[in-house]
């Protein structure tokens, strides 16, 4: 499916979820119920050896640093179990606690970790998880991180459907006045064990879910990073290295791959990263494009953010595709656990 054929498919999804439409808007429903069949007996067939109880990473990161008097910086995670960092053994090793101890780094200054992300999660649960959030006596997170749709894409849940949970509960968020960052649905082509028509099958409605996912984020003030291409290749080539041991979830290498290529956006959303490189490089193919066309080119392309810009143009919205330069991120535990 070429770049525009997307845009277009993206923007009906969109469009649906924003104006209560229905529809899978997808591939079909019969193709996405074998994908489904065939993940399932993948993950009975290799998911042994993946830990059932997730690293507790909640705490305070970097909190030698000075503070100036100044409270942590508020990172929360939100999502399924990719957000919540299933398939590791050790806290510093998800997803969460390489973000927190990474962004403490860049910010100087602690970073206080929490999360509501919930292994096989779909986006309709992040009507719960975001209540959770603002219902807490505490202050409102500085940053969201989400992480979700896999389990859309398997459990066949309609992608206006999913779309709506998800541009929802970014609309909350920051109404609230927290940033937002979204990891878009991964790549489920990559899972060694689904076999060919199906692997088709599950990158192309893994990308298309994608790209529909950045429109409504960004349509409502958030930012996306797509982990699907950027860990397809990766655990195309080394699908060993990179998955756990079911297969299924990224192993510790994977989601120091996917933490390295969202904390630049979370850095950038809090106005943490430096000035220079916030502005459109034409030599890495960065600029302003309309939504649609941006969430299709990111859905195809490792590690890209799209951004608001504009909020109307020629043909509607505007978003900044950016492709930043990686940070490299190290494992690390909480200096200060939160006992949850």
């Amino acid at each position: 499916m070429t770049s525009m054929s997307r845009a277009r498919v993206a923007r009906r999804i969109a469009a649906g979820a924003a104006y209560g439409g229905g529809g899978i808007g997808l591939a079909g429903a019969a193709a996405v119920g074998l994908l489904l069949a065939e993940v399932q007996l993948a993950r009975r067939r290799v998911g042994i050896g993946t830990p059932d109880r997730v690293p507790n990473a909640r705490g305070l990161y970097g909190g030698t640093l000075p503070t100036a008097g100044e409270a942590p910086l508020r990172l929360m995670m939100l999502g399924d179990s990719t957000a919540a960092g299933q398939g590791v053994h050790r806290a510093g090793q998800t997803p969460g606690a390489l973000l927190a101890s990474g962004l403490a780094a860049v910010a100087e200054q602690p970073v206080e970790l929490d999360s509501v992300a919930q292994p096989g999660a779909c986006s309709d649960d992040l009507d719960r998880q975001v209540a959770l959030v603002l219902s807490g006596s505490g202050r409102v997170p500085d940053v969201c991180v989400i992480m979700v749709g896999a389990n859309d894409v398997t459990h066949r849940m309609p992608a206006t459907r999913s779309v709506r949970h998800l541009s929802g509960a970014v609309r909350r968020l920051r109404t609230a006045g927290a940033e937002v960052v979204v990891g878009t649905c991964p790549d489920l082509g990559t899972i060694e064990r689904v076999r060919q028509p199906l692997r088709w099958v599950a990158r192309r409605t893994s990308r298309q879910l994608a790209a529909a996912q950045t429109i409504g984020v960004v349509e409502q003030g958030g930012r996306t990073v797509s982990l699907g291409d950027l860990l397809g290749p990766e655990f195309a080539k080394n699908p060993r290295e990179l998955f756990g041991p079911d297969n299924y979830h990224p192993s510790a290498e994977g989601y120091s791959t996917a933490a390295m290529a969202v904390l630049p956006s979370v850095c950038a959303a809090l106005g943490l990263w430096p000035a220079e490189e916030e502005h459109p490089d034409a030599l890495r193919r960065e600029g302003f494009l309309p939504v649609a066309r941006a969430a299709a080119e990111a859905a195809s392309e490792a590690g890209t953010e799209v951004a608001a810009a504009m909020p109307t143009g020629p043909r509607g919205p505007w978003a900044l595709l950016k492709r930043r330069r990686r940070r490299r991120v190290a494992e690390a535990e909480p200096t200060s656990p939160s006992g949850v």
